[in-house]
């Protein structure tokens, strides 16, 4: 009789997932904060600048309760105005910055000189910036040179909006061309009319001046309704993003923020770039 053979069952040992799942999610662990970590030095290294700026003002001040409190803002401000490239620097203001004293209005950190300011004329169709005469005239016995701007109110008559400024607004020779300040949409209007209003204005104006007007407004709004149809215009384009530290060669003015300090001024106001020289600068007045 023949013995049954028994075979037994052969064990399989797989190997376990879960030692090579911990190593790559340790790996991907340590990759991300790598990462971080590198992206946080090359910050620091880029905006060195600004950084030893404003650490430097905050040791400054523990000697000096004179001087006035920084904001991180100031660390991007400076990064820019480091990288001018000898371009000229100006404000521009209205009312809101109140009584100016404009005899210390003349550098920005005791290093950059202002070289000019825009200053706010009229808004609207009806009404006149409470401080442009005494800004007007402050400017120019400060021997800067100046500009004139409009606010632009789209759901306004854009002949009587350029009529209010004419009869407010008087260049002499060394101003800066007239300047059309456009910021919001219409609400009860296309866009199409709008434009049509825009260029009524500036036709006027040009007309009356001599002088083709700048146009001012932000990026975003430049962009989607100015720049086609508005081609022959030069601009001043605001734009206070972080990540932007130099003008755009298109742009004939630069508004980089609304957080600057300046000697002569309470407050915040408005720093801009000239894409240009002081000589540069003086070449596009009013003859």
């Amino acid at each position: 009789m023949k013995k049954k053979t028994v075979r037994r069952k052969s064990t399989v040992v797989r190997k376990s997932k879960k030692k090579t799942t911990l190593f790559y999610g340790k790996f991907l662990r340590y990759s991300v904060l790598l990462f971080c970590v590198g992206i946080f030095f090359l910050l620091l290294y880029h905006y060195r600048n600004g950084l030893a700026y404003y650490f430097s003002f905050k040791t400054d001040k523990i000697l000096s309760e004179k001087a006035e409190d920084k904001r991180l803002s100031d660390i991007r401000n400076h990064q820019v105005l480091v990288k001018i490239d000898g371009k000229s620097i100006g404000i521009d203001v209205s009312e809101y910055q109140g009584d100016i004293s404009w005899s210390y209005v003349d550098t920005l950190e005791n290093q950059f000189p202002i070289h000019f300011v825009l200053i706010r004329a009229t808004v609207g169709s009806d009404r006149l910036d409470r401080k442009f005469e005494k800004n007007w005239l402050g400017a120019k016995s400060n021997k800067m040179i100046r500009g004139a701007y409009h606010y632009y109110r789209p759901n306004e008559n854009s002949l009587e909006q350029a009529a209010l400024f004419i009869k407010t607004v008087r260049l002499n020779k060394g101003d800066l061309p007239p300047v059309l300040d456009i910021e919001r949409l219409a609400e009860n209007q296309s866009i199409g009319r709008l434009k049509i209003g825009l260029k009524r204005w500036l036709d006027k104006v040009e007309a009356h001046y001599k002088v083709r007007p700048i146009i001012y407004t932000g990026e975003k709004y430049y962009d989607d309704f100015l720049k086609e149809e508005f081609k022959d215009y030069l601009f001043w384009i605001a734009n206070y993003n972080f990540y932007r530290e130099k003008i755009n060669e298109d742009w004939l003015f630069w508004q980089f923020t609304e957080k600057g300090t300046v000697p002569g001024i309470s407050g915040n106001v408005d720093l801009n770039i000239f894409n240009g020289d002081l000589q540069q600068l003086q070449f596009i007045t009013v003859e």
